[in-house]
């Protein structure tokens, strides 16, 4: 593909967006909620200071919901056949989900709030909360869609990029969505708080090829650091850091990253190396201020992709686990185990019972 073709390809995305987004906005619970946003704010700190990983945890949940039927937290939906246990999201952390539940059940607390704000909204504004958190820049969410009930494994397969991708097969998976390639490079700069087990990259640092046993665009100090930090045989569940220097602060040392060959994943360090995305590396790199702004119109333009609204959120019912019943608007129920339907409050006793 050629970066003529590239370029046509995402000028012609400018015009398709999704074609529902007109219905969200930032006021959308200025009557029916009024004091959501704080609501959600305080109790996604007070689990922020528990535990770091709520930022990155959280913000990988966004996106891999946004990225599988759309804005719609069918994510949360827990059974033996959804979303979550596809085996591309079983590494998704549990403070992201528990983020997300704890958050929900303290705006039901408040009268008048219950059950009338979406989980997809609360996610959403649980994403922007964790990146304020981490020193990232703070952007109004965009409010309004509602939870989708439609949540299987099948539905994963092929909607989530590889660690191994090359700059053409993240171009495409991002462009289905309606995002450039600047958007794509925007938004992989939220791997500057984000982690990753040794698994999902540990072929780059062994036997990566017969002639080159470590991936030749690493840079060979910080290979032999991810060398001792996951050595072969490690226990699958031990992660890392993906970026060795400011690993808790939202900044653009990420790019930086890249510069010095200190990408983790094929599919970061192939923004550097791949001259068709390398000059917006090297302008977020210098420039963090345009990183900032080129993230919030990115992750603006994902919160938009395929969201529900007006009928949509009821007409979702497509999934092998008929006993969901009728889709209700803005509930936020979560699917467990034993093929009961709860909310988000008793969800929290369930967990405080069984710890």
């Amino acid at each position: 593909m050629t970066p003529q073709t590239l370029h046509f390809l995402s000028f012609l995305l400018l015009l398709t967006t999704t074609t529902t987004s007109y219905a969200l906005h930032a006021n959308y619970y200025h009557n029916s909620c009024p004091n959501l946003e704080s609501i959600v704010r305080s109790a996604v700190k007070q689990k922020f200071y528990q535990t770091f990983v709520t930022a990155p945890a959280t913000l990988r949940l966004f996106f891999h919901d946004c990225f599988v039927q759309g804005c719609d937290a069918s994510i949360m939906l827990a059974s033996r056949k959804s979303e979550k246990e596809s085996p591309d999201n079983l590494s998704l952390a549990g403070d992201g989900f528990d983020t997300v539940i704890k958050a929900k059940a303290a705006v039901d607390r408040v009268r008048g709030c219950k059950n009338v704000v979406s989980c997809a909204d609360i996610l959403a504004l649980a994403t922007r909360d964790v990146i304020v958190l981490a020193g990232g820049p703070y952007y109004a969410v965009e409010l309004g869609r509602l939870d989708g009930r439609s949540s299987t494994i099948a539905s994963v397969k092929y909607h989530l990029p590889k660690p191994d991708f090359n700059l053409d097969q993240l171009h495409a998976m991002f462009a289905k969505h309606g995002l450039t390639l600047r958007d794509l490079i925007a938004l992989s700069g939220a791997h500057t708080i984000g982690f990753s087990h040794c698994s999902r990259f540990s072929n780059r640092i062994y036997n990566f090829r017969s002639k080159n046993k470590i991936d030749p665009t690493i840079n060979p100090y910080y290979a032999k650091q991810l060398q001792t930090m996951c050595p072969k045989n490690i226990d699958r569940r031990v992660a890392i850091n993906m970026d060795p220097t400011t690993a808790h602060i939202f900044d653009n040392t990420y790019y930086k990253n890249l510069q010095q060959g200190k990408g983790l994943f094929t599919s970061d360090q192939i923004l550097f190396t791949d001259q068709r995305s390398r000059s917006i590396v090297n302008l977020f790199a210098s420039n963090q201020k345009a990183f900032r702004q080129a993230f919030v119109a990115a992750i603006t333009k994902l919160g938009r992709v395929g969201v529900k609204t007006g009928r949509q959120g009821y007409s979702k019912l497509n999934t092998d686990d008929s006993a969901l019943g009728n889709p209700v608007q803005a509930v936020c129920r979560v699917w467990i185990r034993n093929h009961q339907e709860v909310d988000a409050q008793t969800m929290l006793a369930l967990a405080k019972a069984n710890s």
